[in-house]
């Protein structure tokens, strides 16, 4: 039961409501706030943080490895393939230039693709398109040489049974917590109300209005409702095509004398490690078990944490003992396409959702785009 103190200062209807403070959510109050300063703007997170992908990423800043785009320029034209990088590359200068590169540890060490014994098909395929591949991105992106081939930086990086490494010069890799926190800061400093431990339970619209019934107490009411809650989304609104996918890391304890440094991705992008703090980040390997990962349940399971030790043990920290002081798993929003749902759904309610795994990429201009959808 709430005091007439706090209905009527925190939980009056609001003029905009966002379910979900991610990258997409917090991007997009952001913006609100810059096109209405006078607007009621509130932001409704179920969790005490963050709940989804946004604050359990890699902190990858990428656009896509070389094996990655020729898999997705299978399945898609190229116009798709090659605009969508364009946009991830967009707005990954977004992100920075909103935050600021040292608040949010951004280093662009560049990004590697190692290719093991068992790849030398794959990357003799990737080899050979690398010229094609560079010129369409110099077209695209305005950088030169954006793949190249680096196996004389194997040993230097401490990696073992690595036949070939691809580096890509044009990506970087930032601090997730950090980002997640200057967002949530620059938003509450416009005057943006956060509401943590709020989980909506469904949505009911009303000619002027939207109702949003929650799990944890009475319900709120607001003009507009933004979802942003990527790989959750279809519990507010089935229709849309959203397919939630787990994603398993884990976190080693400090590593003495490193040589680790940037982020690496292997077979398609399903597996990506780094270096953070002196340690090792990796993750990934859903792909080896589909059908336990399609899942919007949090957890940890025994075959793919042992899957990530084992490329752990073997490829990066070779006879290495080190203990692992960190686990755990976030929720992907993904599609039979890569491109994001933004979308009207009704009068009053907007879509922002299935970032694809590209949520630190692709964030801030989804958050744009649905904001062009919200008109007071």
């Amino acid at each position: 039961m709430f005091s007439y103190w706090e209905q009527q200062t925190f939980l009056s209807t609001f003029d905009i409501a966002i379910i979900g403070s991610g990258i997409v959510g917090l991007n997009a109050a952001i913006d609100l706030r810059q096109r209405y300063p006078q607007a009621r703007i509130a932001v409704l997170e179920r969790g005490i943080l963050p709940t989804g992908a946004s604050t359990k990423n890699a902190g990858f800043a990428c656009f896509g490895s070389v094996s990655e785009l020729l898999a997705d320029l299978e399945t898609q034209s190229a116009d798709e393939v090659y605009n969508l990088v364009l946009r991830r590359y967009k707005g990954l200068l977004a992100l920075r230039q909103r935050l600021g590169e040292q608040d949010i540890e951004f280093y662009q060490h560049g990004n590697y693709e190692i290719f093991t014994p068992k790849d030398s098909l794959l990357y003799q395929k990737c080899v050979e398109k690398i010229p094609e591949l560079n010129q369409i991105l110099k077209e695209v992106l305005g950088v030169d040489n954006v793949f190249q081939p680096k196996n004389e930086l194997i040993a230097a990086l401490g990696l073992s049974q690595v036949e070939n490494l691809i580096w890509n010069s044009a990506e970087g890799q930032l601090h997730t917590g950090k980002m997640m926190r200057k967002l949530l800061f620059t938003a509450q400093s416009m005057g943006i109300q956060v509401l943590n431990s709020v989980e909506i339970e469904s949505l009911e619209s009303e000619p002027d209005r939207v109702i949003l019934k929650t799990k944890n107490f009475s319900t709120l009411s607001a003009r507009k409702v933004l979802v942003a809650t990527n790989g959750f989304a279809r519990q507010l609104l089935p229709h849309l095509a959203v397919q939630p996918a787990r994603n398993q890391v884990l976190v080693t304890a400090p590593v003495p004398n490193l040589k680790l440094q940037g982020c690496f991705h292997q077979d398609e992008g399903y597996i990506y490690f780094r270096n953070i703090d002196g340690r090792v980040l990796i993750g990934g390997g859903r792909n080896t078990a589909l059908e336990t990962e399609s899942t919007a349940e949090f957890g940890l399971t025994a075959h793919i944490q042992n899957y990530l030790e084992n490329i752990l043990f073997t490829h990066i920290l070779p006879n290495q003992k080190v203990s692992i002081e960190y686990r755990w798993a976030g929720i992907l929003g993904l599609g039979e396409g890569k491109k994001p749902i933004i979308e009207n759904v009704t009068d009053n309610v907007i879509a922002a959702v299935r970032m694809g795994g590209m949520g630190v990429a692709i964030g801030i201009l989804v958050a744009q785009d649905a904001v062009n959808l919200i008109e007071l």
